[in-house]
């Protein structure tokens, strides 16, 4: 259903408030270099900082200006199962073509209460999700026997993951537990190469915010089986990719977009702040290795 260069967009913000204006233009540069998908309101796009208004307008604009050009996967995670189904049903009504839930944060339930989770979602509204597992983050981690009952329970609305475990054995694992169809794509741009070898098909990526061309170039190289080639890429990606992390994300790849245009700014919502220094000089390195600036 979904593959390729998928990018976790960021939400610009200027002066505080939710800046619409280089949101468009954000959307309309990824779909011209080559994004197959746009993810609004993930974790790059600080969605834990955004009012449940914030939120659902950052959806409905990113569906506005994508227009049908490529699908858009709305962020609707959330540690509370009614909340999230109220960011389902909104995206679901701008015309989202699926939702990318997280694994509720927190409050930690058991693998039991995963599964009544989704189940509850897939129950009660017509909208495929993409499961998001990132313990890091989380906590919680969604066990591949967990995703394989979801996927078995309701094959027609649990339709992938968003696999950021750093597990990359997890790849078979779902493949030989579900099947091809299930789409499987890495929530780690480092591991984007190999998880594509197991049998991914695509990442959704941070690094794409601000290199949309080389990687949705590295995707179709791992598509067409053209391993030098993603190899060659990969290389030429690999530094930015570690670089997005050298600070709290998503400051780094606010940053680099500042670089990259002038229209973006590294303005971020508290408790996050403008990444250091240090990872400023990595970014720089960084975009300067990859051909960007």
């Amino acid at each position: 259903m979904f593959s390729g260069s998928i990018p976790a967009l960021v939400t610009p913000f200027r002066d505080g408030a939710f800046d619409e204006k280089a949101f468009r233009r954000l959307v309309d540069w990824q779909i011209e270099q080559g994004s197959s998908a746009l993810v609004p309101c993930g974790t790059t796009g600080e969605s834990s900082t955004l009012s449940n208004a914030e939120h659902h307008r950052v959806i409905e604009l990113c569906v506005e200006q994508t227009a049908g050009r490529v699908p858009v996967i709305a962020g609707c995670g959330s540690n509370d199962t009614m909340n999230a189904l109220l960011h389902m049903t909104f995206a679901k009504k701008c015309g989202a073509q699926a939702a990318l839930c997280v694994a509720p944060y927190y409050n930690r339930p058991s693998q039991e209460g995963l599964l009544a989770h989704f189940s509850y979602l897939a129950e009660h509204i017509d909208l495929p999700i993409v499961l998001y597992n990132v313990p890091g983050r989380t906590v919680t981690d969604l066990k591949p026997e967990t995703v394989c009952e979801l996927a078995r329970r309701f094959p027609d609305k649990i339709v992938g993951i968003k696999d950021a475990s750093g597990d990359l054995s997890r790849v078979t694992d779902h493949r030989m537990g579900i099947g091809k169809q299930f789409c499987q794509l890495s929530g780690d741009d480092e591991l984007a190469l190999p998880f594509n070898a197991a049998g991914g098909v695509g990442c959704i990526s941070v690094t794409a915010n601000v290199a949309p061309r080389l990687c949705a170039d590295f995707q179709a190289a791992c598509a067409a089986n053209d391993l030098e080639k993603a190899r060659e890429l990969n290389d030429k990606l690999y530094p930015l990719h570690y670089a997005m992390f050298e600070d709290a994300s998503p400051g780094p790849v606010k940053y680099a977009l500042s670089r990259v245009h002038d229209w973006l700014f590294d303005e971020l919502r508290l408790p996050l702040t403008p990444c250091n220094a240090q990872a400023r000089k990595d970014v720089d390195a960084a975009l300067v290795h990859a051909g960007l600036v």
